[in-house]
């Protein structure tokens, strides 16, 4: 399951009221926080939320960004994804990959 399937909508969520100039400043504010915590990689951001800087390119696009998959997440990652792989993204561990599966489990409706 990807981390763009389960979106937990409920009906008369308060953030539903959130302004939407606050929320995007929060969400920029997320980006860029994750653009200079490049020692958080991805498969970690996975294992402990169920979502990564890959997620969050994704949902841009879902909610209408005018991106291919890479555009996104260079918009996500400051930098070509290529160029933020090579330079930040090791090889992912056995356990990395187990603890990912396992917070991926989560997403599923239902869960």
């Amino acid at each position: 399951m990807s981390c763009s399937e389960n979106t937990n909508a409920q009906a008369g969520d308060p953030l539903d009221d959130l302004d939407d100039a606050v929320a995007v400043a929060a969400f920029r504010r997320l980006v860029r926080h994750l653009r200079h915590r490049h020692d958080v990689e991805n498969i970690d951001l996975m294992g402990l939320s169920g979502f990564c800087r890959n997620c969050l390119a994704d949902w841009i696009v879902e909610a209408g960004a005018p991106y291919d998959k890479a555009g996104a997440r260079a918009v996500i990652c400051g930098m070509p994804f290529d160029e933020w792989k090579r330079l930040y993204q090791g090889v992912a561990s056995p356990e990395q990959m187990e603890r990912m599966a396992q917070s991926l489990a989560k997403n599923a409706p239902g869960h």
